[in-house]
């Protein structure tokens, strides 16, 4: 089955195709960043009129890479939510209009159901069960996941996502959108042990998350270097590898706690925060030293693109599962609403 993957829900357009038999064929991505950077961050109207220009462009220049035409498609795959509902219409308008057109089922998928599925595009894709750690922008969650739709919330931020943090941190730090890449890079030319900051709620049982603490402590630390006229290049390396190494700890720690507490030994990190390399590596010594392992996508696919959707999309719509005529855009969606693949329905929503 060749499926078309389209992602619209925030400010980068991904097309992708995908054959259930011959995997990743071809995939295209265009960024916003530079157009939202001047704005510190993204303008939703700016964004879902970027994608009309140039979604069509990039779903023809990934059929003309792929050797094929708009004729070889069996289904199309597009993100219908969480997002922005303006972006997320986009897609979902362009998959409709081609679907019909084409005479071929249309199916709107979980944004974070694509990141969670990234790993299985990798040569050695993780086995089921796994436990998931989604980590981005807009999502910090632990998941049990037994199977694609077979999954049940073990924890989650009750504040800000780790990406979010990330990105406040950076405008704290006067570094440019976007904000997380930024201050990993930055937190490279740091000093350990100048300054530490605290692991939120990691001295408590549970699974959740906070991050809203620790990103009052660094604004506190930014500002009193800043009163002190200390607030130079390095003092902000210093506080940006503080920053991190805190993150990368409380995520460590909580993912080690998921482990124990499931069984699991096959541990999956997706998302944009999952490309950060030191959490990477915190996470390999500590899967190894519980014996397990630890998976996760290259890094073209740990930020918003249409390999996932297309990935995730083609596993369901060879499922039975499709929309009716209407478009689908959820702005908010709780993954564990999602039907298992034995319960295929016909739409992309459960009642």
């Amino acid at each position: 089955m060749l499926i078309l993957g389209i992602e619209t829900s925030c400010d980068e357009t991904g097309v992708a195709l995908y054959d259930s038999a011959q995997g990743l064929l071809a995939h295209a991505l265009f960024s916003q960043i530079d157009m939202h950077a001047d704005y510190g961050g993204v303008v939703p109207e700016l964004a879902s009129r970027d994608h009309v220009r140039k979604l069509l462009p990039l779903c023809d220049q990934v059929l003309a890479e792929a050797g094929r035409t708009c004729a070889d498609i069996d289904g199309i795959a597009y993100t219908a939510g969480p997002g922005l509902v303006g972006a997320l219409m986009v897609g979902g308008s362009v998959a409709h209009a081609l679907g019909f057109a084409l005479g071929i089922p249309v199916l709107g998928v979980h944004h974070m159901e694509g990141h969670l599925l990234a790993p299985m595009l990798e040569p050695a894709p993780p086995a089921f069960p796994f436990v998931a750690l989604l980590v981005s922008g807009g999502h910090t969650q632990l998941v049990r996941v037994d199977g694609i739709g077979e999954y049940e919330l073990l924890g989650e931020s009750v504040d800000d996502a780790a990406g979010e943090a990330f990105d406040k941190t950076a405008k704290m730090l006067g570094l440019d959108y976007p904000g997380g890449p930024r201050v990993a890079a930055l937190a490279e030319q740091g000093t350990a042990g100048r300054y530490r900051f605290p692991r939120p709620m990691t001295d408590r049982p549970g699974l959740d998350f906070s991050f809203s603490g620790l990103k009052t402590f660094t604004l506190n630390t930014v500002t009193a270097a800043q009163d002190s006229g200390a607030l130079d290049q390095q003092t902000r390396a210093d506080i940006a590898l503080a920053f991190e190494a805190a993150v990368v700890d409380t995520l460590t720690i909580k993912c080690r706690r998921a482990l124990e507490q499931t069984g699991c030994k096959r541990l999956v990190i997706a998302g944009g925060v999952s490309a950060n390399k030191r959490l990477r590596a915190g996470l390999e010594k500590m899967t190894a030293k519980l014996g397990a392992g630890v998976f996760y996508a290259r890094p073209e696919f740990c930020t918003d693109n249409g390999a996932m959707i297309a990935y995730a999309g083609c596993q369901r719509l060879m499922a039975g599962q499709r929309d009716g005529d209407r478009i689908v855009a959820v702005p908010r969606w709780p993954m564990n609403t999602l039907p298992p693949l034995s319960r295929a329905c016909d739409n992309g929503l459960v009642d």
